[in-house]
Formats: C-alpha cells, structure tokens, sequence
C-alpha cells in the first residue's frame, strides 16, 4: 500500500489500483450522514467504523454527533494512521484527537464479533466492494458469518452501512436473508469527480 501525493491531492495504491483519494469525498461523508439520518437523534451513540481512510466518514460523524456519541475507528494499517498524523495532518485536522474517538489498529471483524448489541452503527469502508480487496480475510465481512455477526453486534434499530465502488445484487440479497431490513442507495461523488455514482447498502436491524 503506497501514499501519492500531487501537489495537495493524495491517492492511496493497493499495488496499482486506487482505493481512496482526495478527489472524491461526498460518498464517504453520506456514509456518516445518511446513517444519522436514519437513526434520528438519540443520547448516547455507540458507533464503529471499519476503516479510517482518509478520515471522511470520520470526521462527517463527528460533525452531526452529540457530545455524548462515542465512536471506535478499526483501522489494521498502521501506515494509515501514520499518514494522518503526518503528510495529511492538515486533511486530518485534529478528528482523531476528538475525545469522542478512540482508534483501535486492529481488524473490525474481531470488534464486531466479540460485541453483543453493543453498537447502534457499524459503517464498514474497508474495501471497493463487498469482497477482500485489501486483505482475503475481509471476505468474511459480507458473507454469512460475517453479516449475522453484525446483526449480533447491533442494537434493535441499529445500521450497518456498507460502501462500494459499484452495485452488487448478490450481496444486497445476502443482506436480506440475514434478516435486515435494506436499503441501497446510489450517491453521487462531488468534487473533481463529479459525475461518478458508488454505492451505500443501509442495512437496518428489525
């Protein structure tokens, strides 16, 4: 995994295929935004994101979160962080330093399934897709095990939210028989890629 950087634009490489970039953030920041939304305002707030990245989703939630919300950042590349403390300081601007954060540098498997109604968000952001890009092992994220271990992990009502370049029926299907109540949404980049659309799976626990 490479940082670039292009002037004030970053890219991050998996080998030669782009996993995130300063280009494009609005899908990243839906991820939080559109989760809250479906919540609604409550006290008290448990949520995990899976993969910090360039910190959009984080600091997104930061942003509409309550001052009483507490949200745990998995993130299993140490390079990750190190970058965010130092060539992008400025794009991390202080977001894990909120009081509300903690970062565990550990896999987001192992927190959703030693949880038991223990979040009322999990927003998973740690590959292109459903399937393992980054590591084989997050295979297990969006298969069987992987999906009724966070409805397990999840609070009644609660949300997993699942990012990804393009669509994927069979994984929306998976979702459904699991047991969620599921909603896909396409959501427009902005930026300098205006015009490209991902995708967002809210997957909500009956």
């Amino acid at each position: 995994m490479r940082l670039m950087q292009y002037g004030d634009e970053f890219t991050i490489l998996l080998e030669r295929t782009e996993l995130m970039s300063t280009r494009a953030s609005g899908s990243e920041e839906a991820l939080a935004t559109m989760t809250y939304a479906r919540l609604g305002q409550h006290d008290g707030q448990e949520w995990l994101i899976g993969g910090y990245g360039m910190g959009y989703t984080l600091r997104a939630a930061l942003a509409v979160l309550a001052p009483d919300a507490s949200v745990t950042v998995a993130e299993i590349v140490p390079e990750i962080i190190e970058w965010a403390h130092g060539p992008m300081h400025g794009l991390t601007a202080g977001c894990l330093d909120d009081p509300r954060v903690t970062l565990v540098n550990d896999d987001v498997a192992l927190l959703i399934d030693s949880a038991r109604e223990g979040y009322d968000a999990i927003l998973l952001d740690v590959d292109n897709g459903p399937d393992g890009l980054t590591r084989l092992d997050n295979d297990d994220l969006y298969y069987r095990n992987g999906l009724q271990a966070a409805m397990a992990a999840l609070r009644h009502g609660g949300i997993l939210a699942v990012w990804s370049a393009e669509p994927d029926e069979a994984f929306a299907k998976r979702l459904r028989d699991t047991g969620f109540d599921v909603d896909e949404v396409i959501v427009p980049e902005i930026g300098k890629d205006r015009g490209v659309t991902h995708v967002i799976w809210f997957a909500q626990k009956p």
